[in-house]
């Protein structure tokens, strides 16, 4: 293992630079892992990181160890001082970051169940959606132009590394895909469209869920058939995109019989 002391560090300056920047994160076609759950849930499905690096003050910790154990020969680097700090967003680090290359796109569009995300932009609101989406087995997601990316490393925390088992598509042309998808389109909409609980949620389904603060696009509201509107309280004016999005998609579930509990 490999101790860094220096700023100047070459592969420190690496580290930091993908920390920070999601167009040199897309530039390398790697990003970083921050903290011990999301190295060890990419460890659970099979993706071996490219480099490890470690806080020297959480060098010992069992959990720490453990990790390290697991990746077996994966090449590491042990930070001094305040180094790690500097690329590590966690206000309370477990100590450890990986740096991983972004899996490859899938090759081909879904004709099944899939969500889709028209300019969402906030980290927190994609990585909610992400981890929605896995949650209710919607593998397919489409990122239109405009979203966060889907492997930074904001998106990849506020996911909890459910970017591993879904299949995610970035830079969409999502009217294009509407034009050809073989099932219902379904637009959520604040106001004006039919109540979700009246709908026949039967797939396959496109789930198309729009920017905070302007909604779906016009364009794709034009091309989605039905638009779906969640029932709210009196003086409720709606409700935030992931939160829509987790009402939906688990109502689908519901009428499919699909609400079971995992033991």
């Amino acid at each position: 293992m490999k101790t860094i002391v220096s700023r100047d560090n070459a592969s420190f300056k690496e580290l930091r630079d993908l920390a920070r920047a999601a167009r040199r994160q897309r530039r390398a076609g790697r990003t970083l892992l921050d903290g011990a759950h999301l190295v060890a849930t990419a460890l659970d499905r099979g993706l071996v990181p490219e480099l490890l690096a470690f806080d020297e003050d959480a060098f010992a910790r069992p959990e720490i160890a453990a990790l390290r154990a697991r990746a077996g020969a994966v090449p590491a680097l042990c930070l001094r001082g305040a180094l790690f700090g500097e690329i590590s967003e966690l206000a309370s680090s477990s100590g450890v970051l990986a740096r991983i290359a972004v899996p490859p796109a899938p090759t081909s569009l879904p004709a099944g169940d899939c969500l889709l995300l028209d300019a969402v932009q906030d980290a927190g609101n994609v990585g909610a959606l992400l981890r929605t989406a896995a949650a209710t087995d919607v593998r397919d997601v489409l990122l239109g132009s405009g979203c966060a990316g889907a492997w930074t490393p904001r998106v990849l925390r506020a996911a909890q590394g459910a970017q591993f088992g879904l299949r995610l598509h970035e830079q969409v042309d999502l009217a294009a895909f509407l034009r050809g998808y073989p099932g219902t389109a379904i637009a959520a909409v604040a106001h004006g469209g039919a109540s979700l609980y009246a709908l026949d949620l039967a797939p396959p389904l496109a789930w198309l869920f729009g920017n905070e603060g302007a909604g779906v696009a016009a364009e794709l509201l034009a091309a989605a058939p039905v638009r779906a509107t969640i029932p709210l309280a009196a003086g409720c004016e709606s409700l935030n995109v992931a939160a829509a999005a987790a009402v939906c998609l688990f109502e689908m579930r519901r009428q499919r019989g699909q609400m079971r509990i995992a033991r």
